[in-house]
C-alpha cells in the first residue's frame, strides 16, 4: 500500500500530532493518508524533523512509496527512511506520443508531416507502443536503437502500410522536429525544444486531463503526476481515461 503525504495546518486552540495518519480509499485506491503539520511560521528544522519522524512511521507500516505535496523539498528525509515517491515514468512513456502532438500543436508546428524521432537503448514493449503510436499519428519516424527494430519495421508495414525509418544519422535525429528519449544521449546537440526525456521525472509533465467525475474525487495539493501514477499503476485510471488535455485526436 502506498501513502498520501499532506502539509496540514494547526488549528487554533486545538492540539494536534505532528504526523497524524488514516486509512482512506480515493477513487477505489486503497491507501494511508498522513497529515504533516506545517503552520506560516513553522520553523525548516522542525519541519525537516516532523517529515523525518512520518516517513518513519510510515516505513513501519510497511510503506515504501507515497505521493508527496506539490513542490516537496524534503524527499532527502523520507529517502532515509526508505520512502520514495512514486515513480512517473511509466506514466510519462504511456503519454508520450500525446505529448508529442501536444508539444508541437503548442509550436505551432504540423503534426502529420512532422518528423519525429525515438531513441532507446532498446526496445521494449514502452518502446514498441510509442513508436506504434507516432506511426499512425505522423508520416516520418525514426527510430534509433543500438540493435533491433527490424521485425517491428515488418510488422508495422504489414499491419498498418507504414514505414519506419530505422537506424537514422545523428543530423537526422538533430533535425526532427521532435525528438522522444527513453534513455539519455549526450551526444546529440539540440536546439529545439520538442524534446521529451521520459527518463527525467524533473520534466513538466504536459497538461493532464481525467473524466470529470475523476477529477472531482482528487485529493488537493498533491503532486498531480505522482497521483495519477499511481491511480493508473493500480488499474484505477484505465489508459484511456488519462490523456494529454489539447492534443487532437
Amino acid at each position: 500500500m502506498i501513502a498520501l503525504l499532506e502539509w496540514v495546518l494547526p488549528e487554533r486552540g486545538k492540539r494536534r500530532k505532528a504526523a497524524a495518519v488514516k486509512e482512506e480509499i480515493v477513487l477505489h485506491l486503497r491507501l494511508y493518508r498522513m497529515g504533516v503539520l506545517r503552520g506560516p511560521r513553522t520553523p525548516e528544522t522542525v519541519l525537516r524533523r516532523r517529515v523525518l519522524a512520518a516517513g518513519k512511521r510510515l516505513r513501519k507500516m510497511g510503506v515504501t512509496q507515497a505521493v508527496l505535496p506539490e513542490g516537496f523539498p524534503y524527499g532527502r528525509e523520507l529517502a532515509r527512511c526508505g520512502v520514495r515517491p512514486v515513480s512517473t515514468l511509466p506514466l510519462r512513456r504511456a503519454l508520450a506520443a500525446d505529448w508529442v502532438r501536444w508539444v508541437l500543436e503548442k509550436q505551432g508546428k504540423g503534426t502529420a508531416g512532422a518528423r519525429v524521432a525515438v531513441c532507446a537503448a532498446q526496445l521494449t514493449g514502452e518502446v514498441v507502443r510509442t513508436v506504434t503510436e507516432l506511426c499512425l499519428r505522423h508520416r516520418y519516424v525514426l527510430l534509433d536503437l543500438p540493435y533491433g527494430g527490424e521485425e517491428l519495421c515488418r510488422q508495422l508495414r504489414r499491419e498498418y502500410g507504414v514505414s519506419l525509418l530505422l537506424g537514422p544519422s545523428k543530423e537526422q535525429l538533430e533535425g526532427a522536429e521532435a525528438l522522444v528519449l527513453f534513455d539519455p544521449r549526450t551526444d546529440l546537440v539540440r536546439k529545439d525544444p520538442a524534446v521529451l526525456t521520459l527518463y527525467d521525472e524533473t520534466q513538466a509533465l504536459p497538461p493532464i486531463s481525467l473524466p470529470p467525475a475523476a477529477e472531482e474525487a482528487l485529493p488537493q495539493g498533491a503532486d498531480r503526476g505522482q497521483l495519477l501514477a499511481a491511480l493508473r499503476e493500480a488499474g484505477v485510471l484505465r489508459p484511456g481515461q488519462v490523456t494529454v488535455a489539447g492534443a487532437r485526436a
